[in-house]
């Protein structure tokens, strides 16, 4: 279980972006984070744009409601995605 916070306006939440992978995926928890594997290269934004893209799908939320507001140039970002709940977030992290 990742650590998250429910705020007003939705959940904020900690990812480990793992870019230039061979496919877009959950693929587990890595230091309190919830890691997500991507094809994008981190290269004038590409990984960010394809991080939110790959959350809104996931979440079934439009991109405009993800956010990154930490970490535009790290591996680990700070995520806030506007009219969910905690729940949500869980039901995407892979079992096991």
């Amino acid at each position: 279980m990742i650590p998250f916070k429910e705020t007003k306006d939705g959940v904020v939440f900690h990812v480990r972006v793992l870019p230039r992978s061979s496919r877009c995926e959950v693929a587990g928890i890595r230091d309190d984070a919830l890691k997500l594997k991507i094809t994008a290269p981190p290269v004038e934004g590409q990984a960010n744009e394809e991080c939110i893209r790959f959350l809104a799908d996931r979440l079934g939320v439009s991109k405009s409601r993800v956010h990154i507001t930490g970490g535009h140039k790290s591996k680990k970002k700070t995520i806030c995605v506007a009219g969910i709940t905690g729940k949500d977030i869980e039901a995407i992290i892979p079992a096991g």
